[in-house]
């Protein structure tokens, strides 16, 4: 056999850099005692503009999901002039997010043609009971007050 050395040399090698890692500062933070700020764009939890939804329903029908319920009813808007011609716009009721069921693709923001789904940063909505992750369009509207301002197109 040939002869290896000493043989607790591969012991002491770990040992040492054990050591070493020990001595060193966590990269993690303390979480409920220290609070961790988001990068702009992150993808913490979807708000709501309720005066820009149209009740299109796009969201709804691109979700992946099916995680997004919507309802709504038409409403006639009486002629700015007379003998004009009375028009109707979509009133949105029901908007809900089942957060428990989201994958957080962004598939809804994306595809809203009227700008009325944001990305929040805000990432603190756990909850205790799963039936509380169904939120409605209050919740999803108070969120829209943390959506930073979106970078300028041109300098």
């Amino acid at each position: 056999m040939a002869d290896t050395g000493f043989p607790l040399k591969g012991l002491l090698t770990g040992m040492k850099i054990t050591m070493k890692e020990l001595l060193k500062k966590p990269i993690t933070v303390n979480y409920p005692k220290e609070k961790e700020t988001p990068v702009p764009r992150a993808r913490g939890v979807i708000a709501l503009d309720t005066e820009a939804c149209t009740v299109c329903m796009l969201c709804a029908r691109e979700c992946p999901d099916w995680c997004i319920y919507i309802e709504g009813h038409k409403e006639e808007i009486p002629p700015a002039t007379e003998g004009g011609r009375v028009r109707t716009r979509a009133k949105l009721d029901r908007f809900d997010i089942d957060y428990a069921l989201c994958m957080y693709c962004g598939i809804c923001v994306e595809v809203c043609p009227f700008d009325a789904l944001f990305w929040s940063p805000d990432y603190e909505y756990s909850e205790y009971e799963i039936s509380a992750m169904l939120h409605d369009k209050e919740r999803l509207t108070e969120w829209l007050a943390t959506v930073p301002e979106p970078p300028p197109l041109e300098k």
